[in-house]
């Protein structure tokens, strides 16, 4: 008898490989086997390197839904962000990301284009019932973080801080930062001073404002003048640029709220009014993007403390996944190192720093 064909159009499909599967193949119990796939799980070394190791050869992948009607945990931890324009937050999350895997915390991306459609983020990711939320780039309101917390799923601020001051929250101490970056143009022989802010309720644009324009007030010298960029972006930076000109006095140093809109500021300085950074005027940066480090800008900048932020966050976080009972608190982490590259000049001695 002839035998039809094969379809070669049609996929070949496979059975899913289940737990039971992967426990019958090692002659274990399912539990055993369960427990190997939990990093907090108390399975001999041995025995959990077996496990994954055979069930990666098998092709196995546990279930995190089917384990969250066990366990009551989704490991997952819900994330929202407003800014993706900023590399800032590519490269922070792509980190960040990595830190809570190993953990054995899944992310799942939530982004607010407007600031307006913020709750309809969280509303999205609380579906998927999140073990916790982490918040970035943006402001969430009381109302939405107490949605959150009422689900079950506590909120930690990183690199923003909430506008009540309440909940968790990690972030580099910017009121520092700003102090810091104050005393080096003074020391430099700069004597007129300027900030480009950028969101106004920023936390993160509102500390380092007012270390930077304390610190100015301290040395002696005259209150910064406030350039308002309005947000964090390249495009505000250079807008900013050519506000400059508006000015009645034009300064001779400034910090900017972070590095893309110190980027944006430096060009519209060049390019619409013709001035020299650092030769006219000194421009400091803040947070050391990779891009600032480019030959193309070369920008002097406080650095922000990423390895230690992301450490304590994800410490935070798999404490409250676990859910253990601690204090709300807000972590301020020591701003890095001033990053001194080519756009603030020594006024003492003509060079640039």
């Amino acid at each position: 008898m002839e035998e039809d064909p094969v379809d070669q159009t049609k996929p070949a499909t496979r059975r899913r490989v289940t737990v039971k599967d992967l426990a019958r193949d090692l002659g274990m119990s399912v539990a055993t086997v369960s427990r190997a796939f939990y990093p907090d799980s108390i399975i001999a070394a041995e025995t959990r390197r077996t496990v994954l190791q055979r069930a990666s050869e098998i092709g196995y992948r546990p279930n995190p839904f089917a384990q969250s009607l066990i366990t009551k945990k989704t490991q997952i931890a819900g994330m929202v962000v407003s800014d993706l324009t900023n590399p800032f937050y590519p490269e922070l999350m792509t980190r960040l990301t990595t830190l809570l895997r190993q953990a054995g915390i899944n992310l799942m991306l939530a982004a607010a284009d407007q600031p307006e459609k913020i709750d309809e983020a969280v509303d999205l990711l609380l579906t998927y019932q999140p073990d916790l939320m982490i918040v970035l780039a943006t402001n969430l309101n009381s109302h939405a973080r107490e949605k959150c917390e009422a689900a079950g799923a506590p909120v930690i601020f990183f690199n923003r801080l909430s506008a009540d001051g309440l909940g968790f929250g990690v972030s580099c101490d910017n009121v520092e930062g700003g102090r810091r970056a104050a005393d080096h143009l003074i020391d430099f022989g700069h004597d007129s001073l300027a900030y480009v802010s950028a969101f106004p309720g920023a936390s993160t644009n509102v500390e380092r404002q007012r270390g930077f324009c304390e610190r100015t007030v301290e040395r002696g010298l005259a209150e910064p003048q406030i350039i308002e960029a309005g947000l964090f972006t390249y495009e505000a930076g250079y807008q900013a640029g050519l506000d400059l000109g508006k000015l009645q006095q034009r300064p001779n140093g400034v910090l900017c709220a972070n590095d893309i809109v110190a980027i944006g500021f430096i060009e519209g300085l060049r390019e619409g009014l013709g001035l020299d950074v650092p030769g006219d005027i000194s421009v400091i940066g803040y947070d050391n993007i990779a891009m600032a480090g480019w030959p193309s800008h070369r920008l002097t900048t406080i650095a922000q403390p990423l390895d230690e932020m992301m450490a304590a966050t994800v410490v935070l976080a798999r404490e409250l996944a676990a859910e253990r009972q601690i204090q709300q608190r807000i972590l301020r982490i020591p701003p890095g190192p001033l990053v001194e590259r080519s756009t603030v000049r020594d006024r003492r001695k003509g060079v640039s720093k």
